[in-house]
């Protein structure tokens, strides 16, 4: 969480969204405020009336008047209500989608590390229901808090104007309401923050349980799951009982008092004209005043609380906005001319903030056009060498190069160009799978898709309902799990790159076709360096290459073979690799392919 502000520094900071946008608000705030002169001037009708038409000897025809002046202020003040929506909808819709949008590009920048950490629903949740609420208290609450607060010094002076002795009643009961105001302004604010933090846990929940729908059929799961979910909703329902209770009992407050104070004055303003001090039309007009004050001071304690909400809403939004980007380009960024693709290591290490390392002096060279394979036990940091090629992680000491440069000093985006990646947890979007394919390809032509589809053995992708512009659904669930690998392996093809880095992203398919990929690839890409994580011996045996991480640290280089009769770490890790693929999916392509070609 970020530290306490106060309330006014906190708005303060939307003023560079919203400074494009003042002159609008300023005239919807005008149109408000005149909308409220215009409700307080219509008492002082019923004063005129009063005090001269319906006294013994008036004309009648004043009353006439009277209706015909109270009519007209009516509509005035209808149509200014009408004109402030007019002149703030569309420019506080503007700033919300200004606002998400810069928000959007700020979470594509932050680093791995960053999303590590954060809960999706936490993120999902600020850029939807915070800012949608942002936006409609620029629109209204804003507007209207100020407006409330000049209506009801303006509505207090008229009364004053009228009677002194009368207005003293009605603004005692304003003693208690401000001490009230400071005590539910601290406990409603923290209140708020909370409920609107489950709200987003709530929704990681959710996303995480629709993401894994699968595992929790498959385990049966689904009621633990269900309960689980029932308990952060009662959490959440609980707090915003706590929300409703404290805002209830201060719209207790600012109703009641101001309704005992004019009770209080009707008995004084009786007595008053009895002896002479006021008129009856005064104490008419003084009374329709205070009715038109009441109203917005009874509603203030709705708009405190959208107001305290809202200040909860921007600091939540500048929780991830202030959060700042450790991975950037440089500002003098080298772009190598005619590169190879000469990857190496330079004693790099790696660790993150709240753990040890798991890199340490880690040496390796890559050849142009070389396949090495890197293999280790599990939570030997293999993964983690892999992501400081295209800076998803920097090191944190030692160097990447390639050919020769520090990756550090590469513009972030051609070092993303020139160095492909395709990993295990396979990740498509909600799109066809061309779009999918060539998400990151320089030339997304015909061709381009039909070579890439071809490398990674996923002509599958022809025969489906749609051919390639087939919709594959949100992550790609509606494929097998190697359907997904191989359109993922297709898409870091395309992009063509110098550097390929795969994490094991071959683990669902069976032997053969990962040997024919990786024929395909070899052929295709034979100019590409590719460091390729291996979890099965029959990877290892196609690379040209293959190095031993062990404990951080690569303790052995050398061929397959060379590796194999002269290493036993190395022929320990080989014996516990896995021989075929990490699920059915594939082989059960591989059977349904044989049966149609059976028949």
């Amino acid at each position: 969480m970020s530290k306490q502000t106060s309330f006014f520094n906190s708005i303060r900071r939307l003023y560079p969204h919203v400074r494009p946008i003042l002159p609008r608000l300023f005239m919807g705030l005008v149109s408000a405020l005149l909308a409220s002169i215009v409700a307080l001037t219509i008492p002082q009708v019923f004063r005129v009336l009063v005090n001269n038409s319906l006294q013994r000897g008036g004309d009648p025809a004043a009353v006439w008047t009277a209706a015909v002046v109270i009519l007209a202020l009516g509509v005035a003040e209808a149509g200014l209500v009408a004109l402030r929506r007019q002149f703030v909808i569309n420019p506080a819709t503007t700033v919300e989608t200004r606002m998400r949008v810069t928000l959007y590009g700020h979470l594509q920048e932050l680093t791995v590390a960053f999303h590590d950490r954060w809960g999706s629903g936490q993120l999902l949740s600020r850029a939807m229901t915070d800012l949608s609420f942002l936006r409609r208290w620029m629109a209204f609450g804003a507007i209207m808090l100020v407006v409330t607060t000049l209506t009801v010094i303006i509505g207090v002076g008229v009364m004053f104007s009228m009677s002194w002795q009368l207005a003293l009643i009605f603004l005692a009961a304003a003693v208690p309401i401000m001490v009230n105001s400071f005590r539910f302004r601290r406990r409603f604010s923290r209140v708020t923050r909370l409920s609107q933090d489950q709200a987003g846990d709530l929704a990681t929940t959710v996303e995480e349980s629709v993401h894994g729908i699968r595992v929790l059929k498959a385990f049966g799961r689904s009621r633990e799951a269900l309960e689980n979910f029932n308990g952060q909703a009662e959490e959440l329902r609980q707090t915003e009982i706590m929300k409703a209770k404290q805002q209830a009992g201060f719209t207790l407050v600012v109703t009641l008092l101001p309704e005992l104070a004019l009770g209080f004055g009707l008995v004084t303003g009786v007595l008053l004209v009895a002896s002479g001090q006021l008129s009856i039309g005064s104490l008419v007009a003084f009374f329709a005043t205070a009715a038109v004050v009441a109203t917005p001071v009874e509603f203030s304690g709705t708009l405190l609380a959208m107001a305290l909400t809202a200040k909860t809403a921007v600091d939540r939004h500048f929780e991830v906005m202030d959060t700042r980007n450790t991975i950037t380009s440089p500002e003098e960024p080298v772009f190598p001319e005619n590169g190879k693709g000469a990857l190496r290591f330079e004693q790099a290490g790696f660790g993150f903030d709240d753990g040890g390392s798991l890199l340490r002096d880690v040496s390796l060279e890559i050849r142009p056009g070389e396949t090495m394979a890197l293999v280790g036990i599990t939570g030997s940091g293999k993964s983690a060498l892999l992501q400081l090629v295209p800076r998803l992680y920097d090191v944190t000491e030692g160097a990447v190069t390639i050919d020769g440069i520090d990756v550090r000093n590469y513009d972030l985006h051609e070092l993303r160009r020139i160095v492909s990646v395709a990993f295990e947890d396979t990740t498509l979007f909600s799109s066809s799978v061309r779009d999918n394919v060539l998400l990151g390809a320089p030339d997304p032509s015909e061709a381009a898709l039909d070579e890439a589809l071809d490398v990674a053995q996923a002509q599958f992708a022809y025969s489906l309902p749609d051919g390639v512009d087939t919709l594959i659904g949100e992550e790609g669930l509606s494929l097998s799990g190697g359907q997904r690998q191989r359109i993922a392996l297709a898409r870091a093809i395309a992009a063509r790159p110098k550097v390929l880095v795969l994490d094991d992203p071959l683990s669902a398919l069976d032997v053969n076709t990962e040997e024919r990929v990786e024929a395909r690839l070899r052929d295709v890409l034979r100019e590409t360096t590719t460091l390729i994580v291996a979890h099965r011996p029959s990877t290892v045996a196609l690379a040209d290459r293959v190095a031993l991480l062990e404990n951080g640290t690569i303790t052995a280089v050398g061929t397959h073979t060379e590796l194999l009769a002269g290493n036993d770490h190395y022929r320990y890790v080989i014996a516990s690799l896995d021989s075929g693929p990490k699920d059915l999916d594939s082989e059960l392509d591989e059977l349904e392919e044989a049966e149609e070609a059976r028949r």
